[in-house]
């Protein structure tokens, strides 16, 4: 007889990790104990040395589902005497004073918890919160690990019986389930109508789920409960309702994520490849992003995209809600076939907030957008809006390319993905990093694992600031102790940057700011777990530079740790500052300006008295005098404001109600088309992109302008990564920032570096946005404190 003592690390708890354990030793006639602790799954066993071998064996190769193992530690350990301790059994979880383990993140229901559902005999009929080992709330649930339910937010609800003597039955499929539950003793489900005024509360309606189908189907907007957060949920085929939902919502031209039930019914709208369809069906459920086929049908949900955002239900209420839609239909054919009913299903959140996530604050806070609420009393641990996926074939079929990504695109990663560890080229101090001011994330890293939190949103309200608290604190208490440094931004003022020298004079560790664009390549290169020099070029809206200006289309060599500019794409003037960044039309007609300067100096008049659409003379008359001033009118060499101005040349969009509308839709209208070849200029280590503006300016057709500007850039691109790969001898380039979403630019810079045999790094796990910067500057933060002995403090 042996005795081996092994720890499970990974994704292991949660996940019916210490059942499967169970029935691998029931096989292989072992004896011993499993048992959770705060860092892994601890398993004593003892058997044969055949028998061990084995379950080792089974143990790597059969984890469940939804498991993750990372490592497997073994000891031998003396034999014990199998008459103090016959059979094997889970006991108790135990505590560690390392605090390493890995939560599991959310899934959608399984299958076998759907047929419960609805199963007329099943004791779990239309239960709206079913779950098992292998499916539902987790990471939105605990409170900490180990994970049971006492740690959990279920800890409230005492099993009963039935769900006691199924919790204990190793036959079960519920055998040590965590969250068990039934319509006897788990948290209910409620309908409230209308919210804001003199309230009629459903408690005891007999049918909630019934009772919020009836006002979607009305037209009413119904704020739905769900893993992380409240949905508000609408008939995305009742213009007026989705109209309303703009209205209330105050946004007037942001797309809307859709639900439809199934692969099939989402193909009606989107472009469904097999791959596509994976991802829709895939247990994270995400919002995937890709090609309309609706012939603009749902005129409102994206306006002039050429893209919509489509998920599958994710909950059981969603599952039942469309139950109710197509009339309670028996057997399960239903759930496969495609069925015509669409909702709007978007974060339930006042402009600016962050996702409303209790019941009793989303009554009051939205009671302006919502007319009535479906919600339950099992309470949300912590927030995490939906994720949102761009998929591989997000092009027009018109667009295919060999070069293209063929891998889908986080555009934001939340429900189903974090907080999954993410590795690091190498293990490193723990830092906590505090992120960006937009699209904001917290990253803490141990060892050689990252873990970064769900998006967070933009820091732009005092709740949005103390969500982030909320995310940093829940980190480092998972973590059971305070990070060796803190990163944040360059930029001074920013709240993220204040928290973090809060945090740091709290613990009394330092403090290391990462300029922006340094982080945006460092997350790249950390991602694809390259620590040495590379070629990086960062691409997107606004950054705070080194030297204090608005940086956003960078050419920077990065070293462990470090990074210097190299060059910079031509500087545009922001007339206005921040109020340029919200209007293309601003920014077009400083590029005029811009370009009719030059045409003086040679002698030539083509740009000069033309007004970009969206601007009438007066205003143009006063921007120009402020221009020639220079008045406030910093510059910056932002490939976003470079598109903004592209943009409003066009006519595309004059004024952007949200971030990245006008790229967007710039993009929506281009179609793959030849270079301008003398459309830029290398001037030195920085690329000129008046060449190609001048011909722009002369044109007046949208489409024709988005096209050839989406091929000149990547190929301008192309050009300035070689020349600079070439003459600094690197051949790793890394390619980061939001503009870096843009598929076709980025097969359009594929293909010119085609023949160039550089390596070219991307985002894959991470948004190549500033989702992506908390991870950036941890990473960036490890190779400061890993290559020198010592961090300077710094000071607000």
């Amino acid at each position: 007889m042996r005795r081996e003592q092994l720890r499970v690390s990974g994704i292991v708890q949660g996940v019916g990790f210490r059942p499967f354990v169970w029935r691998l030793a029931q096989r292989f006639g072992l004896t011993g104990e499993v048992r959770n602790d705060a860092s892994a799954v601890r398993i004593d066993v003892q058997g044969t040395h055949a028998a061990l071998s084995a379950f080792r064996a089974a143990l790597a190769q059969e984890a469940p589902p939804l498991a993750r193992i990372d490592a497997i530690d073994t000891e031998r350990a003396q034999p014990l005497d199998t008459a103090g301790r016959p059979g094997f059994r889970i006991v108790e979880s135990g505590e560690t004073h390392a605090r390493d383990g890995e939560m599991a993140t959310d899934s959608a229901i399984c299958y076998a918890c759907l047929a419960e559902i609805f199963d007329a005999g099943d004791r779990r009929h239309r239960y709206a919160l079913n779950s098992c080992c292998d499916c539902g709330p987790r990471y939105t649930v605990t409170r900490t690990l180990p994970f049971d339910r006492a740690n959990t937010s279920m800890a409230p609800f005492a099993p009963c019986a039935d769900c006691a003597a199924d919790y204990a039955d190793p036959a079960n499929r519920r055998f040590h389930a965590e969250l068990i539950a039934c319509p006897v003793c788990g948290p209910r489900v409620r309908f409230e109508a209308p919210l804001g005024s003199a309230r009629r509360d459903h408690a005891d309606h007999t049918d909630p789920v019934a009772d919020a189908w009836r006002a979607i189907a009305r037209g009413e907007i119904v704020a739905v409960e769900g893993l992380g957060g409240f949905q508000l949920i609408c008939d995305a085929t009742q213009p007026d309702a989705v109209a309303r939902l703009r209205a209330r919502k105050r946004r007037p031209a942001k797309p809307f994520a859709l639900l439809a039930l199934n692969a099939a019914s989402a193909a009606r709208w989107i472009v469904c490849d097999a791959a596509t369809r994976a991802l829709l069906d895939s247990p994270a459920r995400p919002v995937v992003v890709a090609a309309r086929c609706d012939d603009h049908a749902l005129s409102g949900i994206a306006p002039g995209l050429a893209q919509l955002g489509v998920m599958l239900p994710c909950t059981p209420l969603q599952y039942l809600l469309f139950h109710e839609a197509l009339g309670r239909p028996s057997g399960d054919a239903w759930r496969d076939a495609n069925q015509p009913t669409l909702l709007v299903a978007t974060s339930a959140n006042v402009s600016g907030e962050p996702l409303e996530i209790d019941p009793a604050h989303a009554r009051d806070a939205l009671a302006g957008i919502a007319d009535a609420m479906l919600f339950h009393d099992r309470a949300i641990v912590a927030r995490c809006d939906d994720s949102v996926l761009l998929a591989a074939n997000a092009d027009d079929a018109d667009h295919a390319d060999a070069a293209a990504p063929q891998a889908p695109l986080p555009l934001r990663r939340a429900r189903g993905y974090a907080p999954q560890a993410l590795a690091l080229p190498h293990a490193g101090p723990s830092v906590l990093a505090l992120g960006a001011h937009l699209k904001s994330t917290v990253t803490l890293t141990q060892g050689a694992r990252a873990f970064v939190s769900p998006y967070l949103g933009d820091l732009t309200s005092a709740a949005a600031c103390a969500a982030l608290d909320a995310a940093a604190n829940r980190l480092v208490d998972a973590c059971g102790a305070p990070p060796a440094a803190l990163a944040c931004d360059l930029q001074p003022d920013l709240y993220s940057t204040r928290l973090a020298h809060t945090l740091a004079a709290r613990w009394n560790v330092p403090v290391v700011p990462v300029q922006h664009h340094h982080a945006h390549i460092a997350a790249v290169l950390a991602e694809h777990g390259h620590a040495d020099a590379a070629l990086g070029v960062a691409l997107d809206g606004f950054g705070h530079g080194d030297d204090g200006t608005a940086w956003g289309g960078e050419l920077l060599r990065v070293d462990p740790g470090r990074a210097t500019r190299l060059g910079h794409l031509t500087p545009l003037a922001l007339p206005g500052g921040d109020l340029a960044a919200r209007s293309p039309a601003r920014m077009a007609l400083a590029l005029l300006d811009r370009l009719d300067r030059l045409d003086r100096a040679d002698a030539h008049a083509s740009t000069a008295n033309r007004t970009p659409p969206g601007i009438d003379a007066a205003t143009a008359a006063r921007l120009r005098a402020q221009l020639a001033s220079g008045f406030h009118c910093p510059p910056t060499t932002s490939l976003g404001r470079w598109f903004d101005a592209i943009a409003g040349l066009a006519g595309v969009c004059a004024e952007q109600s949200y971030s990245g509308e006008a790229a967007l839709r710039l993009e929506a209208l281009a179609r793959p088309c030849a270079p301008l070849v003398d459309g830029w200029r290398l001037d030195g280590g920085n690329l000129d992109l008046l060449p190609l503006t001048h011909w722009f300016a002369a044109q007046t057709e949208a489409a024709t302008i988005a096209s050839v500007w989406h091929a000149t850039l990547g190929h301008a691109l192309g050009a300035w990564i070689a020349q600079a790969a070439r003459a600094h001898n690197l051949n790793v380039v890394a390619l980061g920032g939001g503009c870096c979403a843009n598929r076709l630019l980025m097969r359009a810079l594929a293909d010119a570096l085609r023949t160039s045999n550089l390596t070219l790094f991307t985002a894959r796990a991470l948004p190549s946005g500033d989702d992506a910067i908390s991870y950036g500057q941890a990473w960036a933060v490890i190779q400061q404190l890993t290559s020198s002995a010592t961090v300077t403090r710094t000071t607000p």
